[in-house]
């Protein structure tokens, strides 16, 4: 039972899911609006599910590929232990169906739309169109983890406002920074596999100055949301995970290595983290108040 649990959570990316999820929830909680708690949770599950499918087809998708790369190579599609056929991509299509099919029945279908257009973008666009072939690759590929924010928000306020705006770009500029991080402490894997990632096909002197930009781009832009409502709390949690990143990719400017790259990769989480937990803690502010 604990290895089938462990199976599906590998195969649905459930971490990733989680990160989603919150990011959803992050964009519910910084709109004008709100949704009662049950609708909210069943509007969450619904990105996670949307968000394991994409996933899903993701690891069955590169399972030739995912066997090149030491740590992807033990997933369950790339070992073996799952065996390829067509009822996995059926199943995966269920899912997302499903999913899409609960956002829409609490959140409206501007926010179903959102939801399927974050699936689509990293199930097709970035894993079968662009993965292999661009260097864009994760550029583009990390808008999926935009569209989450724009539709929590679209579920509670049914309209676009600037502050979940925001707070989607800076998602949208934080997962390059991020994955090519991870990227440069692991491009060997990277180099077998055959992505072009960044810094595997530029050099350091190219690569490095790129992802410190991200990272001082993301410090202002998280910022940013302190002019459309948000509060001190928020700020002070912003100001802290982007000037750990930011910190962290001047190291890794000055000296990089894979030591520092997975070190900025780290960092990078604990942005991520800082930045959803101000938004949550701002929320409980204004609703105490």
């Amino acid at each position: 039972m604990l290895a089938a649990l462990r199976i599906t959570g590998s195969i649905l990316k459930l971490r990733i899911g989680f990160a989603v999820a919150l990011a959803a929830l992050a964009g519910m909680l910084a709109s004008e609006g709100a949704l009662s708690p049950l609708p909210a949770g069943v509007f969450l599950l619904a990105v996670l599910g949307a968000s394991g499918a994409a996933g899903a087809f993701n690891h069955y998708w590169e399972r030739e590929s995912d066997r090149d790369m030491r740590r992807t190579r033990a997933r369950p599609f790339a070992s073996g232990r799952l065996k390829p056929g067509p009822v996995w991509p059926v199943t995966f299509a269920g899912l997302l169906l499903a999913s899409l099919v609960m956002a829409w029945s609490v959140g409206g279908s501007l926010a179903a739309f959102w939801l399927f257009l974050g699936a689509i973008t990293y199930g097709w666009v970035y894993t079968v169109w662009l993965k292999r072939r661009s260097v864009w690759n994760i550029v583009v590929g990390g808008a999926s983890g935009s569209f989450a924010i724009v539709a929590g928000a679209a579920a509670v306020g049914g309209e676009m406002q600037a502050t979940p705006v925001i707070l989607a770009l800076v998602m949208f500029f934080w997962t390059p920074p991020h994955f090519w991080s991870l990227a440069a402490a692991k491009g060997d894997d990277y180099r077998r596999s055959g992505v072009p990632m960044l810094p595997v096909i530029v050099s350091e002197a190219v690569w490095a100055p790129i992802i410190l930009g991200h990272a001082a781009l993301l410090l202002v832009l998280s910022l940013l949301p302190l002019a459309t409502g948000m509060g001190p709390v928020y700020g002070i949690f912003a100001l802290a995970g982007g000037g750990l990143f930011l910190w962290r990719s001047a190291q890794l400017w000055a000296a990089p290595s894979r030591q520092t790259a997975m070190a900025n990769f780290r960092a990078s989480l604990v942005q991520f983290a800082l930045l959803v937990t101000g938004v949550y803690l701002d929320a409980a502010v204004r609703w105490a108040t």
